[in-house]
């Protein structure tokens, strides 16, 4: 089948419905770029849970160490965001189809088309090599 990446309005009705974001990368390292995004994405209302090995906290809210295990404490996620290399990205597009997550959001030069083909014949939604940090002021905030 034929992957077919999300459309701009499809991006926008996910950054204005969603609520409950798993983060696949954040750690507590404020250099890197997921942990700005998920501050940004606090700062619009979302809900962020961080997936990381360590299971590290990030911005109050508590990590773990999988997408399943987050499951068991947080129900099925709105959106799996995922900050890791592409190279990595499929088994959390994996895990992402298996929590029940609606969309997986693979981060700026995150790119794996076999992975977004499984994600999108299943049903979610798929974006790829875009950040919500960008997304949003161009597809959400009003410009004057």
């Amino acid at each position: 089948m034929t992957t077919t990446l999300a459309t701009d309005d499809q991006i926008r009705n996910l950054l204005e419905d969603s609520r409950l974001w798993f983060i696949v990368g954040l750690g507590d390292n404020p250099d890197r770029p997921a942990y700005r995004v998920a501050r940004f994405l606090q700062s619009i209302g979302k809900q962020i849970v961080p997936i990381y090995p360590r299971a590290q906290e990030v911005h109050g809210a508590p990590g773990f160490t999988s997408v399943e295990e987050a499951t068991t404490v947080h129900g099925a996620p709105d959106v799996v965001d995922v900050f890791v290399r592409f190279d990595r990205a499929g088994e959390f597009a994996d895990q992402a189809i298996e929590s029940g997550a609606k969309a997986v959001w693979f981060q700026l030069e995150v790119i794996d088309y076999d992975a977004a083909t499984r994600v999108t014949d299943a049903g979610l939604l798929m974006v790829m090599d875009r950040c919500p940090a960008i997304e949003y002021p161009r597809l959400v905030v009003q410009k004057p």
